[in-house]
């Protein structure tokens, strides 16, 4: 194991050793964005592809509530997120507020598409410790099942939300230390088909046939949010980046229609000029940009600055 890794890890450990005792206890929501919601308020992401402790430090002080950790076109590499999350520890925060939930939630996108096999995916980056997985390109009511099934454990009997049916195998020595709790397998499920759960699924619309089906996606227990992905979906009606033409805008519209009807939180991709329209329409999910090798540029900035003006979070 890399040296610069096994550093961080020992300095986790230590924060982990002076948070205050009963930091980790059962009324501790560790999933921030999780907690937002719940109070019905909207969250506020960026997209990011650099994994860089610098980045790490910057995005645990900064405003945001969760980052999409993007695998899916960056790099997949397990032991680099395992070390980009233990950066994003701020022991600081934490002995501050008494407790160990982390400022900015780690969610990870994976590079495989609904279609595709990805339970192995989704094993390794849960077992690295993140707090929920970002799924690409989902187009059926069988793909989201299967995206759920691969974050869940197998639960107990008697567990009145025992389906979808987990298919997660039990082995998260790392998550369960990164996390900091002795329960873990208790807290690793999906919000909110679980209340206590710490996880959040996200499901990525991203074309035609993804909208056409939103309405058997949308009713698959524990899905956390569902999130447009306009690039795809603009490309998948055959005309990139023009979410002003009708089809496209109609196609935005029926994916939050059912999401707000469902009460799923809905996402989008938002701009200083948007997003405050966003909001009024009803999502509730926001990126408003990238984190890039610079850090936070001054659009991105903007923008949460007035997402959450406009979100009463200022």
């Amino acid at each position: 194991m890399p040296r610069i890794f096994m550093s961080a890890l020992a300095a986790l450990a230590t924060a982990v050793l002076l948070v205050a005792p009963g930091a980790f206890a059962a009324d501790v929501r560790l999933n921030r964005t999780i907690e937002t919601l719940s109070a019905g308020k909207p969250v506020f992401g960026v997209f990011l592809g650099n994994f860089s402790l610098a980045s790490a430090r910057g995005l645990a002080r900064s405003e945001l509530d969760f980052i999409f950790i993007d695998m899916e076109h960056a790099p997949f590499n397990v032991e680099t997120l395992q070390t980009f999350l233990v950066g994003m520890t701020d022991k600081a925060r934490m002995l501050e507020n008494g407790h160990g939930q982390m400022a900015v939630t780690p969610l990870v996108r994976i590079p495989m598409n609904g279609r595709e096999s990805l339970q192995w995916q989704v094993k390794q980056v849960l077992d690295a410790g993140a707090f929920g997985i970002v799924f690409p390109y989902v187009e059926t009511r069988a793909e989201a099942e299967l995206a759920i099934r691969s974050m869940r454990y197998p639960q107990r009997r008697g567990d009145p939300a025992i389906e979808p049916a987990g298919l997660r195998g039990a082995g998260p020595l790392i998550a369960t230390w990164f996390w900091g709790v002795p329960d873990y397998l208790e807290r690793a499920d999906v919000w909110p088909l679980d209340p206590r759960g710490e996880l959040l699924a996200v499901i990525q619309i991203e074309s035609r046939r993804g909208v056409e089906n939103i309405e058997e996606i949308a009713a698959v227990p524990g899905i956390g949010a569902i999130f447009v992905g306009p690039g795809d979906l603009s490309l998948s009606y055959g005309n990139l980046g023009s979410l002003d033409d009708p089809e496209i805008a109609a196609a935005m519209r029926k994916v939050l229609g059912v999401c707000k009807a469902r009460n799923i939180p809905c996402g989008i991709i938002a701009g200083q000029e948007s997003v405050e329209d966003y909001l009024a329409e009803g999502y509730s999910f926001v990126t408003v940009g990238l984190w890039d090798d610079a850090g936070f540029s001054d659009q991105p900035a903007t923008a949460l600055g007035i997402g959450r003006r406009a979100a009463g979070r200022d």
